[in-house]
């Protein structure tokens, strides 16, 4: 294990949870507000990140993976796999089919389906820094991203890992990448490790908002400016999703799918706690202007929608949480919060990969 130092650009995305379900409800963190018009503390966050143990020779100076080293080609093998519609049952979907990345890793859809053509019941969340999550999924049953990705990977795409590690073991690049990065042929488990690794790489950074914390002024507009004073102050947006990180790694009730005659019940459903019924994880914004349509049901499409529904104080059910309260924003504040939202668009590329034959 090293531990890496990453700045407000390179932190987390699309996270939830912490170590305990029954504490994961009320009580945001003491940094979790500043007083409006002034940014909370955004130092650097250090982070630890699971590496190829044998040596620091596998990161450079930069804290960045080594391409030739053990962990570097796990990053590479499981970009490949990433895109791979082989290693689905049908051979037609991959993990891209889902996570898209010029949609910051989403598809735009409110439901998402599998490749047996069944619909997911939840929106594809993005993956962007989902790589220092604790707990992954809306609900957050999965404790690991290994564990996640396995899952998705078996439920999502209805693969067959037996099945898929004899086509990869065929394919000359394949097996060389496998024994470059595990000194062994495919299997499931390092199929998933492989994707893992790619995946906790994934990073939103280089945003207008970040350029703005680093001194630039001209980053933000007037309105973003605005909108950032409004999030951190009066619409009391920064009490759940927390700058840098912009979330709190917990789980919330903001009354969304509540209505319905049967209810999903998140949280509550998997902890089996009542008191957590329709509790969802806090999705960070980083990106949030490209990972509509929101929520985990993706009922609501748009990001002022979105905005105002939060800032109206969520719809009214039995465990509705606390912190959600009628902030009593105008047409023209609402506005300015969806703008500053956009300063959190990271502004870096994706290139996929050529695929081995």
């Amino acid at each position: 294990m090293h531990r890496i130092v990453l700045f407000t650009a390179l932190l987390l995305a699309a996270c939830s949870g912490d170590s305990k379900p029954t504490n994961d409800t009320t009580k945001p963190a003491p940094s979790a507000t500043a007083p409006q018009g002034q940014q909370p503390q955004n130092g650097p966050v250090e982070v630890t990140l699971s590496v190829d143990p044998n040596g620091m020779d596998v990161v450079d100076l930069n804290g960045l993976v080594k391409p030739d080293s053990p962990a570097g080609h796990r990053m590479e093998l499981g970009k490949w796999l990433f895109f791979d519609p082989r290693l689905s049952k049908s051979g037609k979907t991959s993990c891209s089919t889902c996570h898209l990345p010029d949609m910051a890793w989403t598809d735009g859809k409110q439901l998402s389906t599998k490749d047996d053509g069944t619909v997911n019941k939840r929106h594809s969340p993005t993956l962007v820094n989902v790589g220092y999550c604790d707990k992954l999924y809306w609900d957050g049953r999965a404790n690991s991203l290994e564990a996640n990705v396995v899952a998705a990977w078996k439920g999502q795409m209805s693969a067959d890992p037996l099945a898929v590690s004899s086509v990869l073991d065929k394919i000359p690049a394949y097996a060389e990448k496998f024994r470059a990065a595990f000194q062994t042929n495919a299997n499931e488990e390092n199929i998933g490790k492989a994707l893992a690794a790619f995946v906790s790489r994934i990073k939103g950074e280089k945003s207008a908002y970040d350029r703005y914390l680093a001194g630039d002024q001209n980053a933000l507009t007037q309105d973003q400016k605005a909108g950032n004073d409004l999030f951190m102050g009066k619409a009391g947006c920064a009490v759940c999703h927390i700058p840098p990180l912009f979330t709190d790694k917990s789980f919330h009730n903001t009354g969304i799918g509540m209505d319905k005659e049967n209810p999903d019940l998140g949280r509550g459903a998997h902890v089996k706690d009542p008191k957590l019924n329709g509790y969802f994880k806090t999705p960070s914004l980083r990106d949030v202007a490209k990972t509509g349509p929101y929520f985990h049901d993706g009922s609501i499409a748009t990001l002022e929608e979105a905005v105002k529904f939060m800032a109206s104080g969520g719809r009214d059910n039995p465990t509705k949480s606390p912190q959600l309260l009628d902030r009593k924003l105008s047409d023209g504040e609402i506005k300015a919060i969806a703008a500053f939202l956009t300063a959190l668009t990271s502004e870096t590329k994706f290139t996929p990969p050529t695929l081995p034959n």
